[in-house]
């Protein structure tokens, strides 16, 4: 926290967190992909990314986590959401492990390489369903000299510590939140923003799990309408207190 400009992270109380509950999001069959690895072995080469949680260290994803090729990535709605991967040993018993699985958090995005096929280096081209994963979750099922695996994978509900988070970015009639931390189904569908003063007005996605409104809410508290993938919706009310300030953090209680 000693670096200027680095985000202030805010434990506040959410004064009346509503949610309205659908049926709670299930695992999905398993499907084939491949698997491939980068970032290196600590993941520092992870950070940042097309979804936009900046350091995952400190959003609390940590290194299982994954870059999905454009067949998974879908423009950004698919961060967020929780893969159950295991190598398909019977496919490929040199450079899978056996009966292993490791749960990867989409971070990021594994852009396509058309100068490449798709079998010789092109992995993350359509239509493939491809898995760049950070290497220390993509050695839990692989062996490192194989560098790339075929592999099984799942989308399953994600499990997260504490509750949903958002940073409040931008300046003036530009709010550029980014919200991070979804349990469930973990992507997000829709997000409605409301000031004290205001009525709610819908947000849009800019890029990633960032959401803009373009409203001058400054000096007031603000609230949010959340709605992930499988139609869960939560309402964050005044989770963001008047004297917000951009930069920062502000982490609810509550979660999906």
């Amino acid at each position: 926290m000693a670096k200027k400009g680095a985000l202030a992270l805010a434990i506040t109380v959410c004064f009346c967190c509503l949610f309205i509950n659908g049926d709670a999001f299930t695992a999905s069959g398993w499907t084939k992909g491949h698997a491939t690895f980068y970032g290196g072995s600590d993941a520092s080469g992870t950070m940042g990314g097309a979804c936009g949680y900046g350091n995952l260290y400190a959003t609390g994803y940590g290194t299982r986590t994954a870059a999905l090729s454009t067949a998974l990535f879908n423009d950004g709605a698919s961060c967020g959401q929780c893969y159950k991967i295991m190598c398909d040993y019977q496919t490929d018993s040199q450079w899978c492990k056996k009966g292993v699985s490791v749960t990867v958090t989409a971070t990021n995005f594994c852009p396509p390489n058309y100068d490449l096929p798709s079998n010789a280096g092109g992995w993350c081209n359509p239509p493939l369903q491809h898995f760049d994963m950070a290497q220390p979750a993509w050695e839990k099922i692989g062996i490192y000299r194989g560098g790339i695996v075929p592999v099984m994978f799942q989308r399953v509900p994600c499990k997260k510590h504490g509750g949903v988070r958002f940073t409040i970015n931008g300046r003036d009639y530009f709010e550029l939140v980014m919200i991070s931390n979804v349990a469930g189904a973990g992507s997000i569908q829709s997000v409605s923003i409301k000031g004290s003063t205001t009525d709610w007005t819908a947000m849009s996605r800019n890029w990633g799990a960032n959401w803009q409104s373009n409203s001058y809410l400054n000096g007031q508290s603000l609230s949010f309408k959340v709605t992930t993938t499988d139609g869960e919706i939560r309402i964050f009310q005044d989770i963001v207190p008047s004297n917000w300030a951009f930069g920062q953090t502000f982490s609810s209680p509550v979660q999906f």
